[in-house]
């Protein structure tokens, strides 16, 4: 059973068609990467899998079931979101910030256990946070924040996540920790992922598959092997593209 599969979805916005007739299977195990241009319609698709709007068409299935008819709760048991902008409305603590990612589990009203307290400080020292756990987390870098919302993601644990630029605002080192995190986990647990991701090298390194959006409701869906090459890259970018290689492993750059 896949961990999110889609049939003949139709995804528009602003009268742009972001995908036609998408037939899509996202398997326990595997980690995506969904490319494409700015302005594609990455972020719009990504939230419509996540049922956060509506599809113009077609169906999705979480685990199996209709994510339609599900609840809200029950979804987030199973499907995690990393959004490219988020706000703090209220004033938090990193500890209490990733302690959210609990709330799926509880019941109304009630508090987080000690196991869900040591759950989210083993997020935060994997996520190389845990000296920072009494600060407010407005008061983080950009790159601490999103090393922050990975935490909560952790601490939620869905088998499926989804996750709108996870490398953005990050280092190189944390760039490469987290995203070697996440195909990790999908690798050895057997989560599934799918990232939007704008470098292409870094899609190589670490998805197995990936969805390619060139952006006119076309979409292409495969291993990165069949689909990261030249000829798929340049027409996706619009961009000339030269491969190199290192080691055996190919580097695109741009021409």
């Amino acid at each position: 059973m896949s961990a999110l599969s889609t049939h003949d979805l139709d995804v528009r916005i602003a009268g742009k068609q972001v995908c036609r007739r998408l037939d899509l299977s996202i398997d326990h195990g595997q980690c995506w990467g969904l490319l494409g241009r700015n302005g594609v319609g990455k972020t719009t698709l990504l939230h419509t899998l996540a049922g956060l709007r509506a599809a113009d068409g077609g169906s999705i299935r979480l685990n199996g079931r209709d994510l339609a008819s599900l609840q809200r709760r029950e979804v987030a048991r199973h499907l995690g979101v990393l959004f490219q902008q988020e706000s703090d409305p209220f004033p938090a603590t990193v500890l209490e910030t990733t302690l959210t990612g609990r709330h799926p589990y509880l019941r109304p009203w009630q508090w987080e256990t000690a196991e869900d307290v040591a759950a989210a400080r083993d997020a935060l020292h994997v996520m190389e946070l845990d000296d920072l756990e009494d600060r407010y987390s407005a008061s983080l870098s950009g790159g601490e924040r999103q090393r922050l919302k990975v935490a909560t993601l952790l601490t939620q644990n869905p088998g499926l996540l989804l996750l709108d630029e996870p490398s953005n605002h990050l280092d190189p080192h944390h760039q490469l920790s987290v995203l070697a995190l996440i195909a990790a986990r999908c690798r050895e647990q057997g989560s599934a992922a799918l990232m939007t991701l704008h470098d292409v090298n870094l899609a190589a390194r670490f998805c197995s598959h990936v969805l390619l959006l060139p952006g006119d409701g076309e979409a292409l869906a495969g291993t990165a092997q069949e689909l990261l090459t030249a000829a798929q890259l340049e027409r996706l970018y619009g961009h000339p593209v030269r491969v190199l290689d290192d080691a055996g492993t190919p580097v695109f750059v741009p021409a």
